[in-house]
């Protein structure tokens, strides 16, 4: 009888999920929910718990300027739980400076630290940006675009010192307004170690074989190209000057790779730069004199890793390009995979083989290639005739 029962309940209990699946849904939501109550309560406390940490008046004056305080809370929260705080006043000086309240609003929400700055130095950091940027709209641009540049609010005197130290080099204001968006660690430097380095720099320039009339235009264009040339430490430069003329490069021949490399060949340590060599000649097989010829010609050899040029040489076989043609052409070297590819099918698309032709045809920047390609273009487009000669036809 038991049995029978147990038969029946089991019976209905199935009947039941059949016909009235939602429910039964329902029924086991009931069921669930008590086991996560425990786990609910405990996520309600810690945003209650993290929500009285912080400054309440410093949340309200934020709010009243539209920004968004949960997109600070995830990302720097610990500045609303800062006892003092400056949100008025530096909402007021972004706006005198003509920002408006969706760009202010901007401006906190990326860089809320911003608020934890006294107006004092905030001014003062107006005042020095000005030195190199005197129209206010395009400082406001500016200081729109790199907030986390611009309230880097320190050593304030320092930055100045630096800044003035540029002026004289003869950098131009337009540049040196980019080294305070792009690289403002190189302002935090103590004035007299960048000083150092640009001595350092022109003297290794002169030792090179530079001449001293144009040293200056030398020194400038490198520095514009790259001013975190500036973070490197004398003994590095000189390090990496050595070892290349251990491997038998010429004066002439580094002042060309440092030129052509913008600097950061003095980012990279004499260990690197042998792994690249040694890659490089074993891959070429090809003599130390062929190589420098190759570093030459492409100079990236030196700059990229073992990995990065061993991906990119793998990819240009897989095409159907061979060793020999890699060195003939080694720039092709400083595309990625992907843009070797989509270069190669485009070329293709038109009847051009790469595998059959010269590499100088995938080689440049995006609009040197395009130029390239529209020249391919033209030329396969062209009658095989002139339609407008006479027709040459015996009597």
């Amino acid at each position: 009888m038991v049995g029978i029962c147990q038969w029946i309940t089991g019976m209905f209990w199935m009947l039941l999920m059949r016909s009235q699946p939602h429910r039964l849904h329902s029924f086991r939501k009931m069921i669930v929910i008590p086991k996560y109550r425990s786990l609910f309560a405990s996520l309600t406390y810690t945003t209650d718990t993290q929500s009285n940490r912080e400054n309440k008046r410093t949340v309200e004056k934020l709010c009243k300027f539209s920004v968004d305080i949960k997109k600070i809370r995830r990302l720097k929260g610990w500045v609303l739980s800062e006892d003092e705080t400056y949100v008025e006043e530096i909402a007021n000086i972004l706006q005198k400076l003509g920002l408006n309240e969706y760009s202010v609003a901007h401006i906190l929400e990326r860089c809320p630290e911003a608020i934890v700055y006294s107006p004092t130095a905030v001014d003062t950091q107006r005042e020095l940006w000005q030195l190199v940027c005197k129209n206010e709209k395009d400082l406001a641009k500016l200081i729109e675009q790199f907030p986390e540049s611009f309230f880097t609010v320190k050593d304030q005197e320092n930055q100045k010192l630096n800044i003035q130290f540029f002026q004289e080099l003869g950098v131009k204001n337009v540049i040196i307004s980019r080294f305070l968006t792009t690289a403002p660690n190189i302002f935090l430097n103590p004035f007299e170690r960048n000083k150092q380095m640009i001595e350092i720099l022109q003297e290794s320039y002169l030792n090179l074989g530079g001449s001293e009339a144009n040293m200056k235009v030398w020194l400038l264009k490198l520095l514009s190209q790259n001013p975190f040339i500036l973070l490197n430490s004398s003994a590095a430069i000189k390090e990496t000057l050595e070892f290349l003329q251990e491997q038998g490069f010429t004066n002439f021949e580094i002042l060309e790779l440092v030129s052509k490399l913008k600097g950061f060949l003095f980012q990279l340590c004499p260990g690197k730069i042998q792994n690249s060599i040694s890659f490089s000649k074993n891959t070429f097989k090809c003599t130390d004199h062929d190589l420098r010829q190759l570093v030459l010609k492409c100079p990236a050899l030196l700059y990229y890793s073992v990995p990065v040029l061993d991906e990119r040489i793998q990819g240009l076989l897989k095409e159907g390009i061979s060793i020999a043609q890699i060195r003939e052409a080694p720039m092709v070297l400083e595309l990625t995979p992907q843009i070797v590819q989509y270069r190669i099918r485009k070329l293709n698309s038109l009847g051009y083989r790469i595998m059959e032709g010269h590499l100088a045809n995938l080689n440049g920047t995006k609009k040197e290639f395009e130029a390239n390609y529209g020249k391919i273009q033209a030329k396969k487009g062209r009658p095989i005739f002139n339609p407008v000669a006479p027709l040459n036809i015996e009597k």
